[in-house]
């Protein structure tokens, strides 16, 4: 049996793999950490080199947390699964491997709500694009879905859920604190692959 400190570490080093500048440094020679936000998240990844690589990013951020969460069954850890979920989270918003400057948290959770509550995750993802259309805005909608996150938790009454949901989404909202000033001055950009017009 693995024992929960051996989780926990590889847990973190999971979370600490910085998919946006692997991808912006291997493919398009790019550090995404000296453009637009500065953050190593999807997000800016999408801004500064685009479709293909933000969603490579997405779904590598996304990974972490569902592998954290199955590694505890994988491995035989006797340790809640979803505490090496955040585990990971904080690997992503602090990892090891690029300066302790991470992302926003917001795609490593969802990839542990993935792992833990698939229903769950398909509903949070509906209320996130649903958002997303209505105003353009990724930093809005990742808050808005983390509110949604903390509404289903309730209503489903899994009381570690519950609590993991409540601290993932406090992370969502502190991390994006100043895209919240922004949307306020309304100088927080909004994405246009939505738009009527790039679609023509």
């Amino acid at each position: 049996m693995v024992t929960n400190a051996i989780i926990l570490i590889i847990a973190y080093l999971l979370g600490s793999i910085p998919s946006g500048l692997i991808v912006g440094k291997m493919f398009y020679g790019k550090d995404i950490r000296e453009h637009g936000s500065g953050n190593l998240g999807a997000t800016n990844t999408f801004r500064i080199l685009g479709k293909k690589a933000g969603l490579a990013v997405t779904f590598a951020d996304i990974l972490k947390g569902t592998l954290a969460v199955l590694l505890v069954d994988w491995l035989g850890a006797d340790i809640h699964p979803l505490i090496a979920g955040v585990i990971a989270v904080v690997g992503h918003m602090f990892p090891v491997f690029a300066g302790f400057r991470g992302g926003k948290a917001v795609a490593t959770s969802a990839g542990i709500i993935l792992a833990y509550a698939p229903l769950m995750f398909v509903i949070l993802l509906l209320a996130f694009f649903i958002s997303l259309y209505i105003t353009k805005y990724v930093s809005l909608s990742s808050m808005l879905a983390a509110v949604a996150a903390i509404t289903y938790s309730l209503i489903n009454g899994d009381l570690p859920l519950i609590i993991v949901v409540g601290v993932l989404s406090s992370f969502v909202i502190y991390r994006h604190r100043t895209n919240i000033k922004r949307i306020i001055d309304k100088t927080e950009p909004k994405i246009t692959w939505l738009d009527k017009k790039e679609r023509k």
